[in-house]
């Protein structure tokens, strides 16, 4: 197969590196099927059995050993494989006379099968399902584990795609670089990867025809993957990477080069995340999301139980601002006691604060712990809801979080309707945060986790920046803030367009600041402005990442 001169997909986390490529180690390749006598299938069944609960252990292990949002994916995997759900069917198939590696097979493929059928973020899990699988075989074959290959020297690493497993312990000093063949922006091989700080092109195609060991540069700005990079391009780069990772050296408060103040926030999912988040220079949590309290069990936490969570998250942001989001159920986070159990599309249903319309207890839970947690706190604490379509709806809202003592009430802007109409929604509450990943999703009609659709999905994309440009104005207009807490947050060089497109505050992983504090005090706000006006007369996403970096010296 012959590789392009430069290969593309959706760039993660800033900077670049190169170096020679390294594959992951291949999964364990079963024996031919045997025939299993009705005498040893007890024991055949207990083998698997056994091999799931060695594989879950292992991840647990992990866990123990990870932070922030590795060790929080590590235990969702463990999750997964204990679901007992999926070993009742391994163990059934051993006793119906499968033998181990095909009961093991066939019990994750009708699960595979399962999210796949549901589309979405469902489907996304696929791949750490397939992982789950080979993992589990190997254990019972007792062979070694797929996993990270260990060349002896650093590497570009290379994957069809990468499991939470592995990426979990990728060791930045090892690894220059990840590129996937498959994988989206909120993939865990996405969301790690930026967690880390490791340049990352995920969804790339092509990606799987490059041969180990052939030297390539990646660029996770641009999104772009180059085999056998010309000399002058390598040494382009790496003054670009020195002179980022020079500044990057600066602290502080967000400023333009002109002293315009944008506040660089940190997007908070987990209490594992907490400590690191805590400790960034930042201005406060940008996105708080608050959904982990929720998954996993039967019924909804109590008012008490979150109260106590909420207190901690406030107590390690004194002095800063913490936005609330309230429970985004629904689409790719069913919950039993406030999901429909017969929605068909749920990324279209019932989901973000339409749950209230059907069960309003869940969110005046929420509030009011929100608001106990609040009053012993010294955080300036803001809450916003998701999923805001219409006028009516953030002025119902804000009525509600003001109800229950809170002071500071926002929506978030998710869907076009809510950006159209802006103007309305800004005068109906205290403040506007962009999501742009589902925004993305929604303007473009497009799954945000098929890496076929990167190209409608990219954040770069004019018509996106149109409705950011849309919602920012009539934030002006009306005195309002407006945030983007979405991926697009996390560029720099996109950071300095939606500056200049009106965005006050941007929202990222811990990761991300340096990087983009550095890109705005290289920046006044008028060449902000300039670039935000080059990015929405492209033609399209491509285009205008390239004219705005190149101008931009990105």
């Amino acid at each position: 197969m012959t590789v392009p001169t430069v290969l593309r997909g959706i760039g993660i986390g800033g900077g670049s590196g190169h170096g020679p490529v390294a594959r992951m180690a291949r999964p364990p390749v079963p024996p031919p099927p045997r025939t299993v006598a009705p005498v040893e299938r007890s024991a055949e069944a207990a083998a698997v059995c056994k091999a799931l609960a060695e594989v879950a252990a292992a991840l647990d292990r992990r866990a123990a050993a990870a932070a922030g949002p590795a060790a929080d994916v590590l235990s969702a995997q463990a999750l997964m494989v204990t679901d007992p759900a999926l070993g009742e069917r391994a163990e059934a198939l051993a006793l119906e006379g499968a033998d181990g590696p095909r009961a093991l097979e066939g019990a994750f493929g009708e699960f595979r099968a399962a999210l796949e059928a549901a589309g979405g973020l469902f489907a996304e899990r696929v791949a750490d399902l397939d992982d789950l699988r080979d993992r589990a075989v190997a254990a019972l074959l007792g062979l070694p584990m797929p996993g990270l290959p260990e060349p002896g020297h650093p590497y570009v690493l290379v994957a069809d795609d990468l499991a939470p497993a592995d990426t979990a312990l990728l060791d930045p000093a090892q690894v220059i670089a990840l590129v996937t063949e498959r994988g989206g922006p909120t993939s865990h091989t996405a969301i790690l990867a930026r967690g880390l700080g490791v340049p990352a092109v995920v969804g790339c195609a092509g990606a799987n025809a490059l041969a180990e060991g052939r030297t390539v540069l990646v660029d996770g700005a641009a999104g772009t993957v180059d085999p056998d990079p010309a000399p002058e391009a390598v040494d382009a780069a790496a003054e670009r990477e020195r002179r980022r990772r020079a500044a990057a050296t600066l602290t502080g408060p967000g400023r333009t080069a002109d002293g315009h103040p944008v506040k660089l926030l940190v997007n908070l999912g987990a209490p594992k995340e907490l400590a690191a988040a805590a400790a960034a220079d930042s201005e406060g949590v940008g996105l708080f999301r608050t959904e982990f309290l929720f998954l996993d069990r039967a019924d909804a936490p109590s008012v008490a139980e979150q109260t106590d969570v909420y207190a901690r998250v406030f107590a390690a942001f004194t002095g800063r601002r913490v936005v609330v989001r309230t429970l985004d159920a629904g689409a790719d986070k069913p919950l039993p006691f406030a999901t429909a159990a017969d929605e068909q599309n749920p990324a279209l249903g019932i989901r973000g604060l339409r749950t209230a319309t059907r069960d309003p207890a869940l969110l005046d839970d929420q509030l009011r712990a929100l608001a106990a947690a609040a009053r012993d706190s010294a955080a300036e604490v803001w809450v916003m809801a998701p999923m805001v379509s219409l006028p009516a709806e953030a002025d119902a809202f804000a009525a509600r979080v003001r109800a229950h003592g809170l002071s500071t009430a926002g929506a978030m802007v998710e869907v076009p309707a809510a950006a159209l109409r802006a103007d309305a929604l800004a005068g109906a509450c205290d403040f506007l945060s962009i999501g742009t990943n589902d925004l993305s999703q929604y303007a473009f009609a497009a799954d945000r986790t098929l890496a076929s659709l990167a190209d409608l999905l990219d954040p770069w994309q004019p018509a996106l920046l149109d409705l950011v440009h849309m919602t920012a104005a009539a934030g002006a207009r009306h005195g309002r803030p407006v945030g983007v807490c979405g991926e697009a947050a996390a560029d720099p060089a996109l950071a300095l367009v939606l500056v200049g497109l009106g965005v006050t505050s941007l929202s990222a992983a811990p990761a991300a600041l340096p990087d983009i504090r550095a890109a705005l005090a290289a920046h006044t706000l008028d060449e902000c402005r300039a670039l935000a006006d080059t990015a929405r007369t492209s033609p399209d996403a491509a285009t205008a990442r390239a004219r705005v970096r190149e101008r931009a010296r990105l």
